[in-house]
């Protein structure tokens, strides 16, 4: 089932405390940036973020579970309504996660 817009306008909402966040629509689903660096996305109504050491700290009971069939695991996020923990968060992952790729032209 693909996500919805208004469920994507919801998460961009509670994510309102951490400037500079940014998605991109993708077959039915939402890519989430901060800062310009992917750290998760919307899939099926979900919020989910990469597993990287610092979410796994922040969120250490967080279910893993695909975004979609062949991917790898994504943690979960199911605290939405603080919006302080939300951006804290994302300013914890930001340092883990990868820097754009360059195109090659």
């Amino acid at each position: 089932m693909p996500s919805t817009k208004e469920y994507l306008d919801f998460i961009l909402e509670q994510l309102s405390g951490a400037e500079e966040v940014t998605y991109r629509a993708m077959m039915g689903e939402y890519i989430l940036y901060y800062k310009g660096r992917i750290f998760g996305g919307v899939y099926d109504n979900r919020l989910l973020v990469k597993p990287v050491a610092a979410a796994r700290s922040l969120m250490p009971d967080a279910a893993a579970e695909l975004p979609y069939e062949g991917a790898k695991e994504m943690l979960l996020v199911d605290n939405l309504d603080d919006r302080e923990f939300l951006a804290d968060l994302l300013e914890a992952v930001y340092p883990e996660l990868p820097a754009p790729r360059k195109n090659k032209k």
